[in-house]
């Protein structure tokens, strides 16, 4: 089977010695500081859903779209970035996604309500569901096998940045300000990176004409968003809801499955929008499932854990965000130092514990109440954030670095389709099932407090056994380096 040109990135070989060139290290830097504005921009909604809510007069699973239509765009728009990257340049590429990002976050600014809004975070998610891919797929490109991790573990330092600073900025600037001002914030250091981008970009490779297939598009937006909507219908009030949800759910599976079938078919002459053949590589289908489940439990999380602390702990947004601050800068400062592990040591003695944290921390979770002190609630995000600064540079070193050169971008676009996916899955299901509860309550005379715990426990609960599956699975990955079966060609 020929191998599939991915265009303008799979040119540009890494170096065969350790060393990175300025020039190169000077895109990935670029690319670093547009996906630090994209994630701090996401991680500020989490906080801000409450005021929100209360706001523009709106329930809790209404208001939980704002992330989830989020991640959803993202899912929609990165399967389509193997065509972008192969058909546009780096530099075309690059301003494009930042003139998107930068456009939806000044519509989302000056939205008058909630619909707006909505448009405003799906123009932003576009933009950032280029981005990523992009990023990966220039370190795969340019950075020798060698350095991947040390690479990786860099890339999660600045990256963890964001969610560290985003509800914490976001808690901060709510109780001066209203929810307008997280945008008025972000808008300015999105037209900064945009600035730096046209002034330094340069372009890696050459760019080819490739098809478009326009009809994978919608079949990948119906099977993605069909799925994750199904799932935000259950619970709350029941009735016409629940059947919503169950022809959403069956439209979506149906979906998916003509857009499966439709690649398999394409992949054969090359002209797949998401080459399939990334899942012949058993190491890189091991960790797409455990990269997914991981953003399930860490969006869900990271979205339902401050309703949690403001509803039922009775917290103000400041300290919502203080909790989650030392985890998320644990998880960003210990990513060079897991890179360099991931180097000398391979994937097992980061991975195995990594994912044991994440699920025992859910656990714990599914035990907290009203009287739930908060010290031991840091304690507790700050494990789950070193588990997953464990499991994260790993599996995104070893799932690409199992797959040929020719099919980094089809793998980028794989993986982080499925960990939006995952993620938008996981803020649908814990809100839903948390705000289902809490409305039961309520209509039995609770307060809301009283009425939100048993959801919140419910809702980590699910999660924690889903995170089961990673910890099962864990042992099972391994570095390519390693792998003498597959190595670079199972992907082939």
């Amino acid at each position: 089977m020929s191998a599939v040109d991915t265009g303008s990135l799979s040119t540009t070989a890494a170096p065969a010695g350790g060393e990175i060139s300025r020039k190169d290290m000077r895109v990935i830097w670029l690319l670093l500081v547009a996906a630090f504005v994209a994630i701090l921009n996401e991680t500020t909604m989490g906080i801000a859903i409450p005021h929100l809510n209360t706001d523009l007069g709106i329930p809790p699973e209404l208001g939980q779209w704002l992330t989830s239509a989020f991640m959803l765009t993202m899912a929609v728009v990165i399967p389509t970035t193997g065509f972008i990257l192969q058909r546009f340049t780096t530099r075309q590429v690059f301003i494009a996604a930042m003139i998107a990002f930068s456009l939806g976050t000044l519509v989302a600014l000056i939205a008058p309500g909630f619909t707006v809004l909505l448009v405003g975070r799906v123009i932003q998610a576009a933009g950032t569901g280029i981005m990523m891919p992009l990023l990966m797929t220039t370190i795969m490109n340019v950075v020798p096998p060698q350095s991947r991790g040390r690479m990786m573990g860099r890339v999660g330092l600045v990256i963890s940045l964001a969610p560290a600073i985003g509800p914490t900025l976001a808690g901060a600037v709510l109780e001066f300000a209203s929810w307008r001002a997280l945008f008025g914030i972000i808008l300015p250091i999105a037209l900064i990176a945009l600035a730096m981008g046209a002034k330094w970009m340069t372009n890696l490779g050459e760019t080819r004409a490739v098809p478009l297939d326009v009809l994978s598009i919608p079949l990948a937006a119906l099977g993605f968003g069909g799925i994750v909507f199904g799932l935000s219908q259950f619970g709350g009030e029941g009735g016409s809801g629940e059947t919503t949800g169950i022809v959403s759910l069956v439209v979506g599976a149906l979906s998916l499955g003509l857009f499966v079938w439709r690649q398999l078919v394409l992949q054969r002459i090359d002209d797949a929008l998401l080459d399939l053949r990334v899942f012949r590589s058993s190491n890189f289908t091991l960790s797409v499932i455990i990269m997914s489940i991981l953003a399930l439990s860490m969006f869900g999380t990271l979205t339902l854990l401050p309703q949690y602390l403001q509803n039922v702990a009775g917290l103000n947004p400041l300290q919502s965000g203080l909790i989650l601050l030392p985890g998320s800068l644990l998880m960003g400062l210990l990513g060079p130092i897991m890179g360099r592990v991931y180097d000398a040591r391979g994937t097992r003695p980061l991975l195995i514990p990594g994912t044991i944290l994440v699920s025992a921390a859910l656990f714990f979770y599914s035990t907290v109440g009203e009287h739930t002190v908060w010290w031991v609630l840091i304690i507790v995000q700050a494990a789950m954030s070193v588990g997953l600064a464990m499991s994260f540079t790993p599996l995104f070193s070893a799932s690409l670095g199992s797959l040929q050169r020719s099919l980094y971008s089809h793998g980028s676009a794989v993986l982080n389709t499925l960990q939006q996916v995952g993620g938008a899955a996981g803020v649908a299901l814990l809100l839903v099932t948390y705000s289902s509860i809490l409305h039961a309550g309520e209509q039995e005379g609770l307060s809301t407090a009283v009425a939100g715990a048993p959801g919140a426990r419910m809702a980590f609960l699910i999660a924690a056994i889903i995170s089961l599956a990673a910890v099962a699975l864990s042992p099972f990955v391994r570095k390519p380096a390693d792998d003498a079966g597959e190595g670079l060609h199972g992907g082939h």
